[in-house]
């Protein structure tokens, strides 16, 4: 079947987390939708040139220095997924909207006192800025949204345009085929602000700028640590008023097509055809080239503990004592099960993190 999406401006509400971004981007205007979702092999794609079926901010503006501009863009994931039993983490593109606008809820900026905007892509600091924690930082438009640098406009939370033309609850689909449902306050993030102040890096209390900001507590609301849960029967991931917003791991099995390339590259790329500007490793691809590809357990291997960390905790509670053979290293590492920034439950060692790959 082939869906195509009217060209509608759609005016929204403006909603509290993102008034300061507003003053710079309060003036809208309408673009040129174009989307077809097709089923065929057992996969689901969407094709798009990226622009979304509603009104937009203002580009570039204050906290944005980027225009919005048309792409070219196809990403294809499993119709039927299967649900794994260890979930993996996925950075940059967490899915697309059926109106072909991705979802990219992470930033590639992190915390840095010698940068004039007081954060850069440089890692070192450890402290990730959340995209709706930075709102105002990041140029953010009404519809939680906002341009990279080439132009590619895509979503950090659910933009209220986005919902209301949405059918029933269905808003898009996850890297891993699952479907991605908004449902307003009927479900509930089991994410909560770390309490008192930070340690470290830019101090103050925990207030959601950043993602060490956040901890995951099993059963404190009603979805997993991916934001997945039941819906009439079947399992699906949810899209939340409050952090994660959107799903950050994925149960089943990633589409190549939202694969990515070093750490550096994580916030850009994948799943645009980039108009021949193809360089290796960043997720660029010519139009008809196929994608680099990775195996999930590599993609988590990037940008989280190893697999045999996370396998230490399987089932295991919070707290819990565990031990796991270090990859590469080989020697045994004894920790406790606790969930990582990226919100993955693993064996932490007494020290720091678990190694990397």
């Amino acid at each position: 079947m082939t869906r195509t999406t009217p060209k509608r401006p759609v005016a929204c509400a403006i909603t509290g987390a993102i008034v300061a971004a507003l003053a710079a981007t309060a003036t809208v205007q309408a673009h040129d939708s174009e989307v077809s979702i097709t089923e065929s092999g057992g996969q689901r794609c969407i094709v798009a040139n990226g622009l979304p079926d509603h009104a937009t901010g203002q580009f570039p503006n204050a906290g944005n220095p980027h225009t919005i501009s048309e792409q070219d863009i196809r990403l294809c994931v499993a119709a039927n997924p299967v649900k794994n039993s260890q979930p993996t983490m996925v950075r940059g593109s967490v899915g697309v909207a059926i109106n072909g606008v991705q979802f990219r809820p992470g930033t590639a900026d992190y915390w840095d006192p010698s940068s004039p905007r007081g954060f850069s892509r440089d890692r070192s600091s450890g402290w990730n800025l959340e995209g709706l924690g930075a709102a105002d930082l990041l140029g953010m438009d009404q519809n939680n949204a906002h341009v990279d640098e080439r132009g590619l406009y895509h979503y950090h939370g659910v933009a209220d345009a986005l919902a209301d033309a949405a059918h029933g609850t269905l808003i898009g689909y996850a890297a891993d085929g699952f479907e991605i449902h908004y449902v307003g306050d009927a479900v509930s993030s089991s994410y909560r602000l770390k309490s008192g102040t930070r340690t470290s890096g830019p101090g103050g209390a925990h207030d959601g700028t950043y993602n060490e900001d956040w901890e995951y507590v099993a059963g404190s609301g009603t979805l997993d640590q991916c934001n997945g849960g039941m819906l009439n029967g079947a399992f699906v991931y949810f899209a939340t008023d409050t952090y994660p917003f959107f799903p950050r791991c994925m149960w089943g099995d990633i589409s190549s097509d939202f694969v990515q390339g070093p750490p550096a590259q994580a916030n850009v790329g994948n799943g645009v055809r980039n108009q021949g500007r193809a360089s290796p490793g960043n997720g660029f691809r010519r139009p008809g080239q196929r994608p680099q590809t990775q195996s999930p357990r590599n993609v988590s291997a990037r940008f989280g503990p190893p697999q045999e960390a996370m396998q230490a905790c399987a089932g295991a509670t919070r707290g819990s004592a565990c031990t796991f053979t270090a990859p590469q290293r080989g020697q045994q590492i004894s920790g406790t099960c606790a969930v990582t920034p990226e919100g993955t439950t693993a064996c932490i060692p007494a020290g720091g993190p678990p190694p990397r790959r």
